[in-house]
């Protein structure tokens, strides 16, 4: 048996060309401590995260001003399809009106009968169906911005100038006067008004004087 050497402790075996330190382990980092540059990398995602943002913050007022763009551009087009389509029809019912008149003037004449008078009701319809309204009628004020008079006389029963007879119906869409009524009109007679006021002013003084009359013949007393 071979007999152990007393004062002798066993080491590790290391291996040749190593020093003694390679042979002890080596410490492990404590817990916590922040590897360096750390600090660095947390400023930089900070600004690359600002950047981002101001970079969506101008991406979304871009698209804000394009949709509000876009918004004015449809509302822009949707009014100018419908003043095309209200000058198209306008156009369309002026050329008609000539037509138009014959008609009144046959209804007039009592000549309106048979399929005319069918074709003709059915062109009336179509052009109320497309906006078409006539307007004029005789006795209604006369009105220069829709009346156009082509005749002019005096009349008694009349208080301001007023549409006598009606030469040629009016016709309008919506509120746009495509051909205004030419009318015969008449004024009040010269001095009708003066007359009518003096008359008004003899009647006043004729009851003041009938009032004093009555008082000074004994009408009633003071009580």
């Amino acid at each position: 048996m071979t007999e152990e050497t007393p004062g002798f402790e066993e080491k590790p075996d290391v291996p040749s060309g190593a020093t003694p330190d390679d042979a002890e382990p080596k410490a492990a980092p404590e817990e916590g401590a922040a590897p360096a540059g750390d600090g660095n990398a947390d400023v930089a995602l900070v600004a690359q995260l600002d950047q981002v943002r101001t970079a969506l913050n101008e991406r979304t007022v871009d698209l804000q001003r394009l949709q509000a763009e876009y918004q004015n551009y449809r509302r822009r087009v949707e009014r100018d399809r419908v003043t095309v389509k209200e000058i198209a029809v306008a156009n369309l019912l002026t050329e008609l009106l000539p037509v138009l008149d014959d008609i009144g003037r046959a209804r007039e004449h009592g000549e309106l009968v048979g399929g005319f008078k069918s074709v003709a009701e059915s062109l009336e319809t179509v052009a109320a169906k497309m906006g078409l309204q006539q307007f004029g009628k005789e006795g209604e004020p006369f009105d220069p911005t829709i009346h156009e008079a082509l005749m002019h006389s005096y009349a008694p029963d009349v208080t301001e100038t007023t549409c006598v007879a009606i030469l040629q119906p009016g016709y309008r869409i919506g509120e746009r006067t495509i051909r205004p009524a030419r009318v015969a009109v008449a004024e009040p007679q010269p001095g009708a008004q003066t007359v009518k006021a003096e008359g008004a002013e003899d009647e006043t003084e004729a009851k003041k004087a009938g009032a004093a009359d009555n008082k000074e013949n004994g009408g009633p007393e003071e009580g």
